[in-house]
């Protein structure tokens, strides 16, 4: 990869956001060099004109790949692997392969979304320690298939 091409990927990301994690680690894992931008979702950093010109969509993270933007870091995992091979994030036998995609389909379709709304009602109405009992009983029942 030229030297003007590790400079041109930027990720804009939250330090505490799981999907952003997901997209640090597989930036890393695939030996690519990006400059990190973060974004402050406790301040509304998200809403800000600035932030809306580069994700109209409003929030972390999103990747800028020259003139390109992707957001959601399923999608954005799925524009790395096949944009960039080089040390390939998922496995090449098609079925463990399906397993990987069906693994972060529940992640991100089933699991996330619901686990961040019902976590802040269970804290607000019931307190951390029911948060933390709640959060893992449905994240287990979700990997578990229960």
């Amino acid at each position: 990869m030229a030297e003007a091409d590790k400079k041109q990927l930027k990720l804009y990301s939250f330090w505490r956001s799981s999907c952003s994690f997901r997209v640090r680690i597989a930036l890393n894992l695939k030996g690519l060099q990006y400059e990190y931008i973060p974004v402050n979702l406790r301040k509304g950093e998200q809403l800000t004109p600035e932030f809306i010109k580069v994700n109209p969509i409003g929030y972390v993270p999103a990747l800028v790949d020259g003139d390109v933007v992707v957001s959601d870091s399923l999608a954005i995992l799925m524009y790395l692997e096949d944009k960039y091979p080089q040390h390939p994030l998922l496995p090449s036998n098609l079925h463990k392969r399906a397993i990987n995609y069906q693994a972060a389909n529940i992640v991100s379709s089933s699991i996330q979304p619901f686990q961040l709304v019902a976590q802040k009602y269970v804290k607000d109405k019931f307190g951390v320690d029911e948060e933390l009992s709640f959060a893992r009983d449905h994240i287990g029942k979700g990997f578990g298939g229960n």
